[in-house]
């Protein structure tokens, strides 16, 4: 079995003990961002799985889009990634 070289770790154990890997995360050529694959692409930032530089090259993601996505989930948790809950918990 070959594996690819790759710079930070393979996998990453969650606080509620699941394991993260990378073959867990959405696929590069993703366009259509629902709240579980923005959900995903956040937590993998957040636990290590990615850096934030990573994150943004493998997408195809801007600094402040994932920086929004992170700072809506801190603030509001998962649901409030989701498009139809935007308006409700947009900063203005």
């Amino acid at each position: 079995m070959y594996l690819r070289k790759i710079d930070g770790p393979r996998s990453v154990k969650l606080p509620d003990g699941s394991i993260m890997t990378r073959a867990d995360l959405p696929v590069p050529e993703t366009r259509r961002w629902v709240a579980s694959r923005k959900a995903c692409v956040v937590r993998a930032v957040a636990f290590g799985l990615l850096s934030h530089e990573e994150a943004q090259d493998m997408y195809g993601l801007s600094a402040d889009e994932l920086t929004e996505w992170e700072s809506a989930v801190r603030d509001h948790g998962e649901v409030a990634l989701k498009a139809t809950a935007l308006q409700k918990y947009r900063q203005l």
